[in-house]
C-alpha cells in the first residue's frame, strides 16, 4: 500500500507542467503550439520580431521572446544565447523546439549550449545539412545519387571526369530547392563554382537523376517510426522552383510496391539517422534509368507547403500535433498512442496568382476540403477514397489555374520560408 501511494506521488511528480520553448523564424507551428498548451503546459514562443504581428495562438502562449534579423534574415548567435541566459535565470526551460528547418541546427546548438535534452548538434546535421545528409545514408548502405563535396579541388575533377552531367550543384543547407544550380558541363562547373567564391564549401555537387521524387511524412517515437504517409510529386520541387510551375503533391497508392518499398527504406533512414522521437519529412527519388529508389534529403520536422494538411485529410493524423504529444511523452518517459489512422487519398496544387485575393469560388467539386488564404497566391487540397479522383481533379485545377490565375516569379536564391 505505502509502495502504491509513494509511486502515484512520482507519477503526479512526473506529470508537473512543462516550460517548453518553441523556437522558429517563421509563422508555422500553431497546431503545435496549442496541442502543447492543451497539454497543461507553460508553452513560449521565440521569433523574429518582425512576426510579432502574425496570427500566433497568442491564447496557447504564456509569453514570447523576440530577436532581431540581420539583412540576411539570421540572428545573432551570441546575442541569442545571452538573451536566454538571462531569462533562464529565473525560468528553467524543459525542452526546445525548432517548428522549422531553418531553425534545426540553431537549436541543436542551444540544447548543446544550455545541456537541453534532445536532439544533439551531430544528429541534427544529419537532418539539415545535405552533405552530411548523404555521407551518413552511403555508410550505412542506402542508395544516393552519387556525390562530392567541393573542398578538394582533385575530387572535383575526379567527379566531373567519371560522372556523366548534368549535375546540381546544392547548398548544403537550405531547405527545398532554394539555390540548386544545375550544371551541363565541367566548364560551366568551374565557372560557377569561381562565382561561388569563398562560399563554395558550403555546397555539394550531385549527379542529376531524372525521375519520380517522393515524400515520407511520418512521426518516430522511442526509435520506432509509428506513422508514415507517401506522397509524390507531380512536378519536382527543382522543377517548381526553377521553371515558374505550379506545386502539387498526392498520396500515392496505398499498399502498392512503391508506398512499400519506401516505408520501408525511411525507416532505415530514420534509424541510420539516429532518430528518436519527432516528426520528419524526408523526399526519395525513383530514378527512370534504373528504377531505384535514392534518398535525397530528410528533416526533423513537419514538411513545409502545407503538405502537412494534405496528410491530415488523407490520414486523419495531424502531424504538429501528435509531434507535440510525442516531445511530451518523451520528456515523462510515458507511453505514447497514435490515434486511429485513415486510408484515403488527398491532393494538393498551390500556385502564385496575379491577383491579391482570388476568388476560388468557382472551384466548387464536394471533393474540396481545404483552401489557401494567402495573398498573390491560390491553392486547394481534394480529398476522395479514390485515387483517381484526386489526380483527375488536380489536373483541372492546374489546367484552369494556369490561363485564369497563375503568376511566376524568378528563382530565390535567399533563405525563404516554406
Amino acid at each position: 500500500m505505502v509502495r502504491l501511494i509513494f509511486e502515484q506521488i512520482i507519477f503526479v511528480m512526473k506529470q508537473r507542467p512543462l516550460n517548453i520553448l518553441c523556437i522558429s523564424r517563421f509563422f508555422k507551428g500553431i497546431d503545435f503550439i496549442r496541442a502543447a498548451k492543451e497539454s497543461g503546459n507553460q508553452v513560449y514562443l521565440l521569433t523574429s520580431s518582425k512576426l510579432d504581428k502574425s496570427p500566433w495562438p497568442w491564447e496557447s502562449i504564456d509569453d514570447t521572446f523576440y530577436m532581431v534579423e540581420d539583412e540576411h534574415g539570421l540572428w545573432n548567435d551570441q546575442f541569442l544565447i545571452g538573451g536566454l541566459a538571462h531569462k533562464m535565470r529565473t525560468l528553467k526551460f524543459d525542452f526546445f523546439v525548432a517548428l522549422d528547418d531553418f531553425d534545426v541546427e540553431h537549436v541543436a546548438y542551444l540544447r548543446e549550449f544550455f545541456r537541453i535534452p534532445g536532439m544533439g548538434e551531430t544528429t541534427a546535421r544529419y537532418f539539415r545539412d545535405k552533405l552530411a545528409m548523404r555521407i551518413k545514408a552511403k555508410s550505412e548502405g542506402i542508395p544516393v545519387p552519387e556525390f562530392t563535396s567541393l573542398f578538394h579541388d582533385p575530387d572535383v575533377n575526379d567527379f566531373a571526369d567519371r560522372v556523366a552531367p548534368p549535375w546540381l550543384v546544392k547548398p548544403r543547407m537550405q531547405a527545398s530547392a532554394a539555390g540548386i544550380k544545375k550544371i551541363y558541363n565541367k566548364e560551366e562547373l568551374w565557372n560557377h563554382l569561381n562565382h561561388l567564391g569563398g562560399e563554395r564549401h558550403e555546397y555539394l555537387l550531385e549527379k542529376f537523376a531524372p525521375g519520380s521524387v517522393y515524400h515520407v511524412d511520418s512521426l518516430t517515437y522511442d526509435g520506432k517510426v509509428i506513422f508514415s504517409r507517401v506522397s509524390q510529386y507531380i512536378d519536382t520541387p527543382f522543377e517548381v522552383a526553377h521553371g515558374g510551375g505550379i506545386f502539387r503533391s498526392h498520396t500515392i497508392e496505398i499498399g502498392s510496391k512503391d508506398d512499400k518499398e519506401l516505408r520501408k527504406l525511411n525507416e532505415k533512414v530514420m534509424k541510420a539517422f539516429g532518430m528518436v522521437y519527432s516528426a520528419s519529412h524526408s523526399e526519395y527519388i525513383k530514378c527512370n534509368e534504373d528504377g531505384r529508389y535514392y534518398f535525397l534529403e530528410t528533416s526533423s520536422r513537419v514538411g513545409g507547403a502545407h503538405l502537412a494538411e494534405m496528410v491530415e485529410f488523407a490520414s486523419g493524423i495531424n502531424l504538429w500535433k501528435e509531434w507535440a504529444k510525442i516531445e511530451i511523452a518523451s520528456f515523462y518517459k510515458t507511453e505514447y498512442k497514435l490515434p486511429p489512422t485513415k486510408n484515403e487519398y488527398s491532393g494538393i496544387v498551390v500556385s502564385l496568382s496575379r491577383f491579391l485575393e482570388p476568388d476560388t469560388s468557382s472551384f466548387a467539386d464536394s471533393e474540396i476540403v481545404w483552401r489557401l488564404k494567402k495573398e498573390n497566391h491560390i491553392g486547394m487540397i481534394v480529398k476522395s477514397d479514390k485515387k483517381a479522383r484526386v489526380l483527375e481533379l488536380l489536373e483541372q485545377y492546374t489546367d484552369r489555374i494556369k490561363t485564369e490565375f497563375h503568376a511566376s516569379l524568378p528563382p530565390k536564391n535567399k533563405l525563404v520560408g516554406d
